[in-house]
């Protein structure tokens, strides 16, 4: 029994560092990119608006509309599409290195399973890093927007901050997170499996590689719209969580 606890804590040990691994690799070090995309997702999706709302009188629904967009819809796509090409190519490349070096088959000969050492750790550490960077992403895109707006066109600070709190609520967090979640499992999924599946070489790292990175960057973007349409019949129009 002493020794069944003493396995079972190590092995718990070795998979908590293979997890907090995987967390730095795919929430740190890929802070900087999603954080200069969101911010400057937030401020031409802010002047793009603006341009089109002076038209109609509307400039302080700006604040509103980006605040919304980002966090519903912007935040989550742009930030899974940049893990999709930073973190989920670079697994597929690391795993299908593994696969064609007999690395992975190692690993069975020594009764270790690919997916509990490899796979398990990246989704666990994926959705865990995902709805933080989401947050970031959100978070300055909606900063950028409120220079842009208030800063740049010359809007009323009263007027812009009002309309953005006003049709913001914790619907839209959660619309983040779900789709988040989602997301972070499609990249894991499509980059492990094209790496696990990777064969003849360099060459076929290559072609594991882009394909993870094509196919989890497509699957996304169609996720995105039944989520879209999923989440809206749950959430409906003016249903308030907070």
């Amino acid at each position: 029994m002493l020794s069944f606890v003493t396995e079972s804590l190590r092995h718990g040990r070795k998979r908590l560092r293979l997890i907090l691994q995987q967390i730095a690799e795919i929430g740190y070090r890929s802070q900087p990119v999603v954080m200069v995309t969101g911010a400057f997702t937030g401020a031409v999706l802010t002047a793009q608006s603006l341009f089109q709302f002076s038209k109609f009188g509307m400039e302080t629904m700006g604040g509103a509309l980006v605040s919304v967009a980002m966090l519903r819809e912007l935040g989550p796509v742009v930030t899974g599409l940049m893990l999709a090409g930073r973190v989920g190519a670079s697994m597929a490349a690391e795993i299908g290195t593994m696969k064609v070096t007999e690395q992975i088959d190692a690993l069975r000969v020594m009764n270790v399973s690919p997916i509990d050492y490899l796979v398990t750790p990246r989704l666990l550490a994926m959705l865990i890093a995902i709805p933080l960077l989401i947050g970031e992403s959100a978070a300055l895109g909606i900063i950028a927007a409120n220079v842009v707006g208030i800063e740049v066109f010359g809007i009323g600070e009263a007027y812009w901050k009002y309309q953005m709190q006003n049709f913001t609520d914790l619907t839209d967090v959660a619309f983040s997170l779900i789709k988040g979640g989602v997301f972070g499992v499609i990249i894991i999924v499509v980059s492990c499996h094209q790496g696990l599946q990777a064969s003849q070489g360099a060459a076929g790292v290559g072609r594991g590689t882009t394909r993870a990175m094509v196919y989890s960057s497509l699957l996304i973007l169609v996720a995105n719209f039944f989520l879209t349409l999923l989440l809206n019949l749950i959430f409906p129009a003016g249903a308030r969580l907070g």
